[in-house]
C-alpha cells in the first residue's frame, strides 16, 4: 500500500442504529424538519456533531439549501450572566413578534460522556412550552475538527430548517469561544463591571472579536469605569465604518435588553447595506475550508506514518542527517507523490 492509498473513498451509506434499523436519509430527515418536527431537527444537528460519512451528507445537504439564518454570537467570561441575559433576547424578541428563533448553546463538556452539560438550557426553560423557540446544547464529542467545524455546519442545518435567526451562546472567552463566536454575524462581547482593564481585554482579543459591548450587571459598582475603559480601547483602535457600541444590561430584571437588541439588529442592518456581510461570509466558508483541510491532514498523519518512509526518515534525523524541515519536506514528497525539484509554496521555514 502506498501513502496516497491509505484513506478508502468513504461510504456514505446509512449505517444501522440501534435494534438493527436504518437510520433515515438526511433529504428525509430535512423534509421533515422543514416541516416542524423537532426531531427530525435533533437528529441532524446530531449528524453533524458526531461527523462521519452520514454527518458529512448532512451537512452538505444544509450548505446547498438556499435559506441562510441570521446569526450573533454571545461571548464572554463565565459568570458574566450570558445565558440570563439570553434568556431575555428570547423573550425581546418573541414579543416584538420576530420569527422563530434558535438557540445554539456550547456548554461544557461532560468528562464522563463528553456530552454538553446542560447548564444553559436548565436556564432557558421558561421558553420550553413555546414551539417558536428551539434551544440545542452542543459539545464537540469528537467531531473532526471540534466545535469550530461543527458550530457553522450546525448553523446550517438550523437554516435550512427554516430558521431566520440563530443565537449562539459560548461557554467563555478562549480560543475555540473566540473562533466559534466568530461564526457568526454579529459578536456580542458580555463583560461585568471591574472586568480587568484594556490590557486584559486586549490581550483576550476582544477589540478583534466584538461587534457590540454589553456590560452587564450594570447595577453593580464599576459599571462606569468598565464603560470608561472599553471606550478608551475603541478610541485607540482603527478607525472603521462601525464602532462597537457599549450596551449596558441587568439581565437578571431584563434592564437594556430591548437596547440590546436595537443595537444588534444597527449592526445586521449596517452590514447587509455596506456589503461587507457577503464577504464576510465568504471569507469564514474559505477558513471553514482550511480547517476541514488541515483536520483531514491532521487525522491522516498517523496513517501516513505507518507506512515504510516514515521510519527512515525518522531515523535520518535522529542521526542528524536530516534536519526537521528538511525531513518534513521529504516525507510530504512521499505522502503525496510530489515530483522531487517541483515548485512548493513558499512558508516562513
Amino acid at each position: 500500500m502506498t501513502m496516497d492509498q491509505v484513506e478508502p473513498s468513504p461510504d456514505t451509506r446509512p449505517r444501522a442504529g440501534p435494534g438493527g434499523r436504518r437510520d433515515v436519509e438526511p433529504d428525509k430527515l430535512l423534509e421533515r424538519a422543514v416541516g416542524g418536527d423537532r426531531v427530525a431537527l435533533a437528529r441532524m444537528l446530531s449528524a453533524v456533531e458526531r461527523g462521519g460519512p452520514v454527518g458529512r451528507r448532512t451537512a452538505g445537504l444544509a450548505y446547498r439549501s438556499a435559506h441562510e439564518a441570521r446569526t450573533v454570537g454571545i461571548t464572554g467570561p463565565p459568570g458574566a450572566g450570558k445565558s440570563t441575559l439570553v434568556d431575555r433576547l428570547i423573550a425581546t424578541i418573541r414579543g416584538s413578534g420576530a420569527s422563530p428563533v434558535a438557540v445554539l448553546a456550547v456548554d461544557p463538556s461532560s468528562p464522563f460522556t463528553g456530552g454538553a452539560i446542560l447548564g444553559d438550557r436548565v436556564r432557558m426553560q421558561g421558553h420550553a412550552l413555546d414551539d417558536a423557540v428551539y434551544i440545542r446544547s452542543m459539545a464537540s464529542r469528537g467531531h473532526l475538527g471540534g466545535l469550530a467545524l461543527a458550530v457553522p455546519e450546525s448553523l446550517r442545518v438550523l437554516g435550512a430548517a427554516g430558521f431566520d435567526l440563530v443565537l449562539v451562546e459560548t461557554v467563555g472567552v478562549g480560543q475555540v469561544e473566540v473562533e466559534v463566536a466568530g461564526a457568526t454575524d454579529t459578536t456580542v462581547v458580555v463583560l461585568n463591571p471591574k472586568w480587568g482593564d484594556a490590557v486584559q481585554a486586549n490581550k483576550a482579543g476582544l477589540l478583534e472579536t466584538a461587534d457590540v459591548f454589553v456590560i452587564n450587571k450594570a447595577d453593580v459598582p464599576g459599571a462606569k469605569e468598565t464603560r470608561r475603559d472599553l471606550e478608551q480601547m475603541l478610541d485607540l483602535s482603527p478607525p472603521s465604518s462601525w464602532r462597537p457600541p457599549v450596551v449596558e444590561t441587568v439581565a437578571a430584571t431584563g434592564e437594556g435588553v430591548e437596547q440590546l437588541w436595537d443595537v444588534i439588529g444597527h449592526h445586521q442592518r449596517h452590514v447587509e447595506e455596506n456589503g461587507s456581510l457577503a464577504s464576510v461570509r465568504e471569507e469564514r466558508l474559505v477558513r471553514e475550508f482550511r480547517q476541514v483541510l488541515a483536520a483531514r491532514l491532521d487525522r491522516d498523519i498517523d496513517a501516513w506514518c505507518a507506512q515504510p518512509p516514515y521510519d527512515d526518515i525518522v531515523a535520518a534525523v535522529t542521526a542528524h542527517h536530516l534536519d526537521p524541515y528538511d525531513a518534513a519536506e521529504r516525507f510530504l514528497d512521499a505522502a503525496f507523490g510530489r515530483q522531487a525539484g517541483r515548485a512548493r509554496p513558499e512558508s516562513n521555514r
